[in-house]
């Protein structure tokens, strides 16, 4: 049978690369979004192109109940789920940490930290033998920002990630006697439509020479860093937190 992934926040930029990604590599994929519809349609449509089953639901990971309904979903249409990408995050607008409103931190730490928990919490119930799973894999989308910090832009959202890559080391240790490897990647500055939502779409091309490489990052050198993780060549990685940021 095929691996059964399911791709949160799916439907556009780094998403919607991991899942053609996973496509390419025979993975029958659920792709959950929240608001971009004709969006998760345009990327189902190119998933089922490369010859494998999709299917959109409609999500917000920091719901429980809608979690529930993505999950239960995916597995009645597709099948027993084998993989998790926890990919669905959100920023807010830039700006220093004194001026953001709480509510946008509320809010970046409700989709951020409780959607990937509630997120890995199903999976792990999916797909952990303790639970009559097969076992499987999980993926969470950190960021670089993790590390360095975000000063000036948004120190909340690097906080939420620096969560993450916190519960990926966490859930790896306690889910590893169970068959289900967790590991996170952080990518650096991607080209994707999540700066002009922060309110600078220009951000990944200014002062490129604070990266190494010179250059921002493209989706799809992502999803081959997850599609790798989700493999069976990644056998004996868990507790990983891989870094593609160009060096940064």
């Amino acid at each position: 049978m095929s691996p059964v992934t399911v791709v949160t926040g799916g439907g556009r930029g780094i998403g919607a690369a991991v899942a053609l990604r996973l496509a390419a590599a025979g993975h029958d994929v659920g792709i959950g979004y929240e608001r971009a519809r004709d969006a998760a349609e345009e990327a189902a449509a190119r998933v089922r192109e490369a010859g494998v089953r999709c299917v959109t639901v409609q999500a917000d990971t920091s719901d429980e109940a809608a979690v529930d309904t993505l999950f239960d979903t995916v597995k009645e249409q597709l099948g027993p789920v084998t993989g998790l990408v926890n990919n669905a995050g959100i920023t807010g607008p830039l700006g220093r940490f004194t001026e953001t409103p709480v509510a946008v931190m509320r809010r970046v730490v409700d989709v951020n930290v409780m959607g990937a928990i509630l997120c890995a919490r199903r999976a792990a119930l999916e797909m952990s033998t303790r639970y009559g799973g097969a076992g499987g894999a999980i993926v969470n989308i950190s960021s670089g920002g993790a590390t360095l910090g975000s000063p000036g832009e948004y120190v909340h959202y690097a906080a939420s990630k620096a969560a993450v890559d916190s519960l990926t080391v966490g859930l790896s240790k306690e889910l590893a006697p169970d068959g289900v490897r967790v590991n996170s990647v952080q990518p650096g500055m991607v080209v994707t439509e999540i700066h002009a939502a922060m309110g600078d779409p220009e951000r990944p091309w200014r002062n490129p020479d604070r990266i190494p490489m010179r250059r921002p990052g493209e989706p799809e050198e992502i999803a081959h860093a997850v599609a790798w993780l989700l493999s069976p060549e990644a056998s004996y990685t868990t507790g990983a937190v891989l870094r593609v940021t160009g060096g940064l």
